[in-house]
């Protein structure tokens, strides 16, 4: 397999985003979105999918978070679908199931080339610390729709908002670890009975 290797920048008149990533990593993060909640789960993200994260970004924060939230979602999703490429030889699906305390969040994906999401969660306050927990969301969709996957969030327990969202960016990092592992029997095909996703 050729490295899964991808950088991405994208600039806009509200936010500056570079991403760079490693899918075959060891979790290492460098995670300055200027939003330290984000920054956090940045950090699950690469710890429990055991990708190489660095993600740097400045964005029009005095107004609110929601440029560069959604912002760093859309270039991380542009990164994940380079860095995969033409998809050949991966697993495709990936599913996971996330404790935190008493929350637990259900994970499943495809990396279909159809962007869709299902959001699930029932998130009891408006904020976390400084971070408006509307922006979760969109932060998912950014992803969904610039990686192209399906995405369906689950939320089956939970009632503190930290935990509920911790525990729903574990899942997707463990749901992405096993959809993006290279599958020895596929022999570098498209995981498709149709032979194109």
């Amino acid at each position: 397999m050729p490295d899964r290797i991808a950088s991405v920048s994208r600039t806009t008149g509200e936010t500056d985003v570079q991403v760079m990533l490693n899918l075959d990593g060891t979790g290492h993060c460098v995670a300055k979105t200027g939003i330290p909640f984000l920054d956090h789960m940045l950090h699950q993200i690469s710890s429990h999918g055991l990708i190489d994260l660095d993600v740097r970004a400045t964005g029009d924060i005095e107004i609110d978070d929601h440029h560069t939230n959604e912002d760093v979602g859309i270039t991380l999703g542009m990164a994940l679908g380079k860095a995969l490429g033409d998809r050949k030889g991966i697993v495709r699906f990936g599913h996971f199931v996330a404790p935190l305390d008493e929350a637990l969040v259900q994970v499943a994906l495809d990396f279909s080339g159809r962007p869709h999401l299902s959001y699930g969660l029932q998130i009891p306050t408006q904020r976390v610390g400084t971070y408006d927990t509307q922006l979760v969301r969109e932060f998912f969709v950014a992803i969904v729709n610039h990686a192209q996957i399906t995405l369906h969030i689950r939320q089956l327990d939970g009632i503190n908002s930290h935990h509920i969202i911790e525990a729903t960016f574990k899942a997707f990092a463990r749901s992405l670890r096993m959809a993006t592992e290279v599958d020895s029997r596929r022999a570098n095909t498209i995981p498709s009975s149709k032979g194109v996703l």
